[in-house]
């Protein structure tokens, strides 16, 4: 199995500002609108780059009609294509695909089969406003580069036995 076809739109892209620090999410979809695949047959994958107060649609990689089989080969190529992803939300997700995602520090959310893609974003979006869940904060803490002061402040506190 491979990638058929990538289309990624160049609107967001031009803010590079923005786009480093936007966190990119990825929904298994046949329409670009519905939350309607299981992750292994997944047809389709919408990517998305989001913060607070911005959504913008990045890129859509299209893998063609598959069957949820069993061959694990498909996934090393779906989980290539969400380089970058803190996360995929899809209707199902088997416990292989999990573990392989979580390796990759991609988070996998199971949604309602047909749940709609801009809700699942503004959902987010709230979250992001309110304090994220646990998940989202790890995720957003290994998007950050790694403070060098971190082992200096520690040194300062200093050590008791």
């Amino acid at each position: 199995m491979t990638l058929q076809r990538r289309l990624q739109l160049v609107g967001c892209n031009t803010e590079e500002q923005w786009m480093t620090t936007a966190l990119r999410v990825a929904f298994a979809t046949s329409d670009l609108k519905h939350v309607d695949q299981h992750f292994g047959a997944a047809q389709s994958f919408a990517i998305y780059a989001v913060d607070q107060e911005k959504v913008c649609f990045v890129e859509a990689n299209e893998f063609g009609q598959l069957a949820m089989d069993g061959n694990e080969d498909k996934l090393a190529v779906k989980i290539a294509a969400l380089d970058g992803c803190i996360a995929v939300y899809s209707q199902a997700v088997g416990a292989s695909a999990i573990q392989q995602l979580k390796a990759q520090g991609i988070q996998p959310v199971k949604v309602s089969p047909g749940s709609e893609i801009q809700g699942l974003l503004e959902n987010l979006q709230e979250e992001l406003r309110q304090g994220p869940s646990s998940w989202l904060a790890k995720a957003i803490a290994s998007t950050m580069p790694a403070d060098p002061s971190r082992f200096d402040q520690m040194e300062n506190e200093g050590w008791e036995e």
